[in-house]
């Protein structure tokens, strides 16, 4: 009996998906790109921020925001560079008494946010690529400010054993 679907048919069928994986990071080429050309490549970013030397587009990115890109561009509006923004470096610079606008300027939006009880503030929480499953969580005060930072578990992950090892392709 001869099979439904040949090797070369499932190459055929999934292969116009792995441009979409690749899709999430600025292209290579980016430096001396306008920011029209970041835009019409990456799609409208979640904000614009000016900086002191040029300014900076925000772009949160991939399955459940597990990547923000910043693209930073030069006064003249030709881009200088990309970071992946959520990274282990970035969260150990989260500290209690941190501006909540301090947070967004180093991380960019968080994937979900959740209200505390008896209106005592808010958690921010990041997907982020790693080989556990985790996020990364900041509890906000009523004054804006970071009462604390650390990682915990997100909920596609609950009732998972505690030694489960979970990878993800990108």
């Amino acid at each position: 009996m001869r099979p439904r679907f040949s090797p070369w048919s499932w190459l055929l069928l999934y292969l116009p998906l792995l441009p979409a994986c690749s899709s999430y990071a600025p292209p290579d080429a980016l430096a001396g790109m306008s920011r029209d050309e970041v835009v019409a490549r990456m799609g409208p970013p979640d904000i614009e921020r000016r900086m002191d030397a040029g300014s900076r587009l925000e772009f949160p990115r991939g399955p459940y925001g597990k990547q923000t890109w910043f693209v930073y561009f030069d006064p003249a509006g030709r881009a200088l560079r990309a970071e992946q923004v959520l990274t282990e470096q970035n969260f150990l610079r989260i500290n209690p008494g941190m501006a909540q606008d301090d947070v967004r300027k180093l991380l960019g939006r968080p994937g979900v946010v959740h209200g505390l009880g008896r209106a005592r503030g808010e958690v921010w929480s990041y997907r982020y690529e790693n080989y556990f499953c985790q996020w990364f969580q900041v509890e906000l005060s009523l004054q804006q400010q970071v009462r604390s930072a650390g990682y915990g578990e997100p909920p596609e992950c609950e009732g998972r054993g505690r030694n489960d090892l979970i990878i993800e392709m990108p």
